[in-house]
């Protein structure tokens, strides 16, 4: 086998290139067919991202895809082809092994609205051939939330079950039935795969019908019973879901792989949480994500062998260690990490000239905002996270007895550790008033009092109408835009006996530590009064009964000095001395308790957060949570009824869509469980941002490409979407059908009538009817007609009335019922070529010959 000649040209313009291997080549897939994949194949799928777009990287995907019915010929070609390629295109590729039905997320993300499994293989001589397609009879098993995927099964009762969604693909009539346990967001996206199917495969000239409840369904169950037959009881049991939940993704561990001598050697390196500097440039390793995931890095500086075996050492390791064969394997080169690769270690940082994502580091924000910016510009607003400048309307209330108290405004910034502040924010954006509800709680806050935070939340944002964005803050994790509300004089008292220390011990010394440079990143905390709390790189504040000492170590700025001096009236209104460290008075030591060792070492800059932001789909199954990913997102992937998360790792966004609202406090729950879970051991602390759909801040909404805010004005419900299929005349006319071909049923046996005889092969026929050379289409709706031997005489159907037609003739489609030689004489043109015409066009051209 001689792969290495003639790889194929990728076109730099096209963002997806797929090739099947056929005979031991590559032959490309014609775009039309994308998302349709053989059992008895291996494909190969390329992504080469066309712009660098705000939440992606640089790095390309290539992926190799094996069918269940795969031969080890076709897939070691596949494997071999997929090397060359990595050659070809460089270290900034990830590679992907993938099995049919276990797909990453990655991959599945490219195919809106789902993937399509067809049985079988196609014929050697390979050539694609785009038609429509009539004499087709399947069945398609449609599962998925997110990520839909469409199995063809036997023709029987026997592949339904009552949890998931099936198609009974007729040719000019398509039948969703959807069972008894399905969500109403698993109908509405299998009702999308089949309307695209529709559109694809049928030019949009196929009728569909969907079988909510089969007692109102009675006209598209009898359809469905001829082909079928009669089902003898009811359809099996829901199927239980094989999702991976967090707490087994969590699990991960990093292993070295090298050679000594003639022996592979597989070494533990480390468990979560895992650190950067565990991978050495010299180093193959291999990380084992709960064996879920395989992935296998491969240092810069490894040697060619070691990046060749990559894939059969992912191998080797399954085997070793019993996991599936369909673990998906993953392949990324140091520098062009992925994402999701990233997010496994605590921290991660970009390689000096090696910055896949430029755009994506944290920006300082500037003295002075522009709000107008902010508002225009919201991949601005979202790097910065800040809406606006912070000069809006700010209200704010204690939870005090279980209730909310409103704080004075000149108490305002004025919070406790052992209380819990409600801090609602109005402010304006292109002429719309906007909320934002700020949820601080103390780290001394007791439970009940946190319960009544979010009992409280909930008041305000019902009255508000839902409203209200809800963010919650834990102290010390205060958001830029929650600091620059209080103008950099936020200061958090010890306890809960009021502001300023109302109810302390007049002797009693407090200390202050003052952190930040400008008004968004400056808070101010009490700490414990003694020497050791101080810190050579910042600012202390010491309050006594007669003096407050201004500290000033010295590894401290100018600006830092500036912050402190605006800080100091909302602590104490005594006199101020200000004392640089190393001059300090004996009286400054002796309200401290004496000197004490403490940090003097000058404190290194944080690094800008490099991370990439990553959407999922949040569902629980079984009480744990389950995320699917959806890699290259758009706001096409927000529907109604998703609760998505969006990972920006300085915040979490929880979005609800408009018909998920039942699940508010849930996806709260399941914000702070994806953190407890993952595997980087995230700080329980980060923000937590709940979003409903239609109230979505500019923090938000600058994380996506191209946000559309009328997206949702008009768009229509799954309900409305059903509504509006209008397969009744359809419906008529294959019943009729069914009526006078007498198709036989079997009564309690569940066995179907003769139509299923043929409608396993029928699939297969009609796909390789599509890519197979020299087929002729079925394209006109004539193939399945009752009348398509010989059609009705046209005095028959010309000028004739409704009630003149005759019986099973549907008015609407008097034409369809002419022999193919009457419609040419008629219409000057065959059936097919006036069914591809626009429908305005039909109707004009049916009234001006007598057939409207």
């Amino acid at each position: 086998m001689d792969v290495g000649k003639g790889l194929p040209a990728i076109e730099s313009h096209r963002e997806l290139h797929i090739w099947i291997i056929e005979n031991l080549k590559m032959v490309p897939v014609p775009e039309k067919a994308y998302g349709n994949f053989f059992e008895e194949h291996c494909y190969i799928i390329l992504h080469v991202p066309q712009s660098p777009k705000p939440m992606q990287g640089a790095s390309s995907d290539l992926h190799y895809w094996v069918g269940k019915e795969a031969g080890a010929e076709a897939q070691g070609a596949a494997g071999a082809f997929v090397q060359l390629l990595q050659e070809a295109l460089g270290s900034q590729t990830v590679q992907h092994r993938e099995a049919q039905g276990h797909e990453s997320d990655c991959f599945l993300s490219y195919f809106r609205p789902g993937i399509i499994y067809r049985k079988g293989g196609l014929a050697s001589d390979l050539k694609h051939v785009e038609t429509n397609v009539f004499n087709i009879q399947r069945l398609l098993h449609i599962k998925g939330r997110k990520h839909v995927s469409a199995t063809e099964v036997e023709l029987s009762w026997n592949s339904f079950n009552k949890g998931d969604v099936f198609l009974l693909d007729l040719g000019r009539m398509m039948i969703q039935w959807n069972g008894p346990k399905t969500s109403i967001s698993e109908k509405s996206r299998g009702l999308t795969l089949t309307c695209s199917l529709q559109e694809r495969e049928r030019g949009g000239r196929a009728q569909i019908g969907v079988v909510d409840d089969e007692a109102e369904a009675t006209d598209l169950m009898q359809i469905m019973e001829a082909v079928l037959g009669c089902r003898a009881g009811s359809v099996r049991a829901a199927m239980p879901n094989k999702s991976i939940n967090q707490l087994q993704k969590a699990n991960v561990r990093l292993y070295h792989v090298y050679e000594k001598g003639e022996d592979l050697v597989v070494q533990e390196l480390a468990t979560h949480p895992l650190t950067q500097d565990l991978l050495q440039e010299e180093d193959c390793c291999i990380l084992d994500q709960g064996g879920f995931k395989i992935y296998v890095w491969q240092g810069r500086m490894s040697s060619p062998q070691d990046k060749k075996a990559a894939f059969t050492r992912a191998g080797g390791f399954i085997r070793a260690k019993g996991y599936p064969t369909y673990t998906n394997v993953e392949v990324v080169n140091d520098g062009a990490e992925s994402a999701a690769f990233q997010q496994l270690f605590r921290t991660w940082s970009t390689k000096p000239g090696r910055n896949k994502n430029p755009g994506r580091l944290n920006k300082l924000i500037p003295a002075k905002l522009d709000v107008g910016l902010l508002h225009s510009q919201p991949e601005l607003a979202a790097q910065l996270r800040m809406v606006d400048d912070g000069s809006g309307k700010v209200e704010v209330w204690c939870i005090q007895d279980l209730r909310r108290q409103p704080v004075d405004p000149k108490h305002h910034g004025q919070l406790c550790t052992g209380n819990c502040y409600l801090v609602l924010y109005t402010y304006q954006k292109l002429g719309r008033v906007q909320y934002i509800l700020y949820l601080w709680q103390g780290h001394q806050a007791p439970a009940d009092e946190i319960k009544a935070l979010n009992c409280n939340a909930e008041e305000l944002d019902a009255m508000h109408c839902g409203a209200l964005v809800q963010e919650h803050v834990t102290m010390g994790s205060e958001p830029p835009h929650f600091l620059a509300i209080f103008q950099g004089q936020l200061v958090v008292f010890q306890g809960s006996t009021g502001h300023k220390g109302e109810g302390q011990p007049a002797s009693a010394a407090r200390l202050f530590h003052v952190q930040g440079t400008d008004s968004h990143n400056t808070r101010t905390m009490e700490v414990a009064a003694r020497a050791s709390s101080l810190n050579s790189s910042d600012i202390f504040l010491l309050v006594t009964a007669s003096i407050c000492y201004l500290w000033f170590g010295k590894g401290c700025n100018g600006d830092q000095r500036e912050m402190a001096r605006v800080v100091v009236p909302a602590i104490s209104g005594k006199s101020v001395e200000t004392v640089l460290e190393g001059q300090e008075p004996n009286h400054f030591w002796v309200a401290l308790g004496g000197r004490a060792p403490y940090p003097n070492s000058k404190r290194l800059p944080e690094e800008g957060c490099s991370r990439q932001p990553r959407l999922f789909e949040c569902c629980s199954q079984m009480g744990c949570l389950v995320l699917t990913e959806v890699v290259f997102f758009s706001q096409e992937d927000l529907g109604k009824y998703d609760v998505m998360l969006l990972d920006t790792w300085q915040e979490i966004f929880l979005w609800l869509g408009e018909a998920a609202s039942e699940w508010k406090k849930a996806a709260v729950a399941w914000g702070r469980e994806y953190l407890e879970t993952h595997p980087a051991g995230r700080s329980p602390a980060t923000p937590l941002v709940l979003i409903k759909q239609g109230h979505e801040p500019p923090t938000f909404t600058g994380w996506f490409f191209a946000w559309d805010p009328y997206k949702w004005t008009n768009h229509q419900s799954h309900e409305q979407v059903e509504n509006s299929l209008g397969a009744a005349a359809a419906v008529s006319e294959i019943t009729a059908e069914v009526n006078n071909l007498q198709l036989s049923r079997w009564p309690g046996e569940g066995r179907a009538g003769p139509l299923t005889r043929q409608a396993l092969k029928g699939s297969q026929d009609s796909s390789e009817s599509e890519l197979a050379p020299g087929r002729k289409a079925a394209g006109s709706p004539t193939s399945t007609s009752p009348a398509s031997s010989g059609g009705l005489p046209r005095e028959l159907l010309r000028h004739q009335a409704a009630e003149d037609l005759p019986e099973g003739v549907d008015p609407a489609r008097k034409e369809f019922y002419l022999s193919d030689s009457d419609f040419q004489d008629i219409f000057g043109k065959s059936k097919e070529e006036f069914y591809s015409m626009a429908k305005w066009k039909q109707q004009q051209e049916k009234k001006r010959l007598g057939f409207f």
